[in-house]
């Protein structure tokens, strides 16, 4: 059983320990506990590993948009699902083809946003998206195609979440990509976003 820590804020400590207490009831059985608020780091681990899909953000490069901000959803996975948690690295599978690609081969820079109200666990507790108990965490950094000694990591990530993916045209000429993660934001609690570094990140035992 998880021990809730003393806690500074406006709810108090026996208020945010009971809502914590709560949402640890409300896991399914055999599920990987959700962090505790206080570990922003594990949280964004947590989060990252239980999503498969999110937000990718680029500045476009389209006749039209030039330099505005466009938004695209990509499948992704940082390993195999489970509750021993991933390698924290968001792995994608692209192509040339797609619009945001192109984007990011003209500037790699990008945000990528996961929620956990992809999630089962957002709908259960009936938490909005926008709740910041539906934990979501913000990453920025640049995308870039993964070299020969991580093709097959990065493959048995994606493919395995994402069996569909070995179906897909080869005449797409699919690659194998990561998020190369600089900075990181975390929303999972009230008070606003807590900064997490990436060597926090990928320090931490999820």
């Amino acid at each position: 059983m998880r021990r809730c820590r003393g806690a500074s804020g406006m709810m108090g400590a026996p208020l945010r320990c009971a809502a914590l207490a709560l949402l640890l009831s409300l896991l399914p059985t055999g599920a990987a506990a959700i962090p505790p608020p206080e570990e922003a780091a594990r949280m964004a681990r947590f989060v990252l590993h239980n999503c498969d899909w999110g937000a990718l953000a680029t500045l476009s490069a389209q006749s039209g948009l030039r330099g505005r901000p466009f938004a695209n959803i990509f499948s992704l996975s940082d390993g195999p699902p489970g509750s021993r948690g991933g390698s924290g690295v968001p792995y994608l599978y692209l192509t040339d083809m797609e619009i945001s690609v192109q984007d990011l081969e003209i500037n790699s820079n990008a945000s990528l946003t996961v929620s956990l109200a992809q999630t089962p666990y957002c709908k259960k507790h009936r938490y909005d998206p926008q709740n910041p108990l539906c934990a979501h965490i913000i990453f920025c950094g640049s995308v870039v195609k993964v070299n020969d000694s991580e093709v097959g990591l990065a493959k048995k990530a994606l493919f395995s979440r994402h069996p569909e993916m070995e179906s897909w045209p080869k005449d797409h000429n699919w690659f194998f990509a990561k998020f190369n993660i600089t900075n990181i934001w975390v929303l999972d609690y009230f008070g606003g976003l807590k900064i997490v570094t990436p060597e926090e990140y990928y320090n931490v035992k999820p």
